[in-house]
């Protein structure tokens, strides 16, 4: 994708939401990380990659997708996102014709 020509508003059809880490204390001096929810956008999310590794005797995969959305300034790598029940950690985020409308996020699926 070089520019916001391939973008289309009504591609965005997906409701992805961004969520922020929140550490709870758990009363033992330590803490509990939780998520909480930062809003609600329209997204386009595609796959573009998979790979598979062996872990501990088992085969873990991960896909990699491209989440496209509406500009906003307040997103990272420290927060991620949730399709329904699946989520994806946040790794790289750019704005793709730096002209604050879209932004492009390289995410990667997390086995919950």
């Amino acid at each position: 994708m070089n520019g916001t020509e391939d973008i289309r508003i009504g591609d965005l059809r997906q409701r992805i939401v961004i969520e922020q880490p929140v550490r709870v204390a758990d009363g033992g001096g330590g803490a509990v990380e939780s998520w909480s929810e930062v809003g609600e956008v329209w997204a386009r999310l595609r796959p573009l990659s998979g790979t598979e590794r062996s872990e501990a005797d088992a085969i873990a995969g991960s896909v990699s997708h491209e989440a496209v959305m509406r500009y906003r300034d307040d997103l990272g790598p420290e927060l991620r996102l949730r399709f329904g029940t699946r989520v994806f950690d946040i790794r790289v985020v750019f704005d793709i014709d730096e002209r604050r409308r879209f932004l492009r996020c390289l995410v990667e699926e997390r086995d919950l």
